[in-house]
């Protein structure tokens, strides 16, 4: 099995774990933050809700690995765009998605602290519950909005090179393209998330793909780097 093949399946492997693990956290999580009495729940659910941040941290470090192992490969076709998706999808969303944690464990030890006060009414508490999850949510689409533009940088190197069936490229870049709205409007009005379904299936086909099939290897032996910006634009038109 050569390196490309070994990078092809770990960049698969790594979206699946991703993935799952998101999910996993919101089946774990959804429910406790809902209502007006969270508070009381997060404290009655701490191990829950650890595992949870757990899961969310797993989720956010396991795809922002897939941009440092797809680099060698990306460099090789266009290395500008190689390293903006470093940039995004591994740095940014590595922070975004630590501080999202650090979000989450502040909430436990807020509820704690509501619990042990013994006034449910008490409005220092509510308040800084309001804002915790008020910065999370910002936070969440931020992260989004890096996410997205990571994918969009990802899916233009792909459909260019064609190093996966281009209807996957595609398939992709229009949910990127969504998912970037969907964190938009998350970021000045109520949660959205009806855009950001189209990329969870889309990324379980692309891994399958990548853990069954590969790259196409004729697209990584032919495509020669970019290097510069200029080059960027002139490949756009080939």
């Amino acid at each position: 099995m050569n390196t490309n093949r070994k990078i092809a399946i770990t960049v698969g492997v790594l979206y699946i774990i991703g993935t799952l693990a998101g999910v996993a956290s919101w089946i774990v999580t959804g429910s406790i933050l809902e209502g007006q009495d969270y508070l009381n729940k997060v404290a009655a659910n701490e191990t829950q809700f650890i595992v949870g941040a757990i899961l969310v941290l797993l989720m956010g470090l396991s795809l922002a690995l897939v941009p440092v192992v797809l680099f060698p490969i990306l460099k090789k076709l266009n290395e500008v765009v190689a390293i903006g998706y470093v940039v995004f999808r591994g740095a940014l969303e590595t922070f975004a998605t630590i501080a999202s944690v650090i979000a989450w464990l502040l909430l436990i030890i807020l509820s704690k602290e509501y619990v042990k006060a013994g006034a449910p009414d008490i409005a220092y508490f509510k308040t800084s519950g309001t804002v915790i999850l008020e910065g999370t949510d910002s936070i969440s689409a931020i992260l989004a909005i890096v996410f997205s533009l990571g994918a969009l940088m990802l899916y233009y190197v792909l459909y260019q090179s064609k190093l996966i069936p281009r209807w996957i490229s595609i398939w992709g870049f229009l949910a990127a393209v969504l998912y970037l709205g969907a964190g938009i409007y998350n970021l000045f009005g109520p949660e959205l998330t009806i855009g950001m379904l189209p990329m969870l299936p889309q990324e379980m086909v692309m891994a399958v793909w990548l853990i069954v099939k590969g790259f196409n290897p004729s697209a990584i032996a032919s495509e020669p780097a970019i290097s510069n910006p200029k080059e960027v634009q002139m490949s756009a038109f080939r």
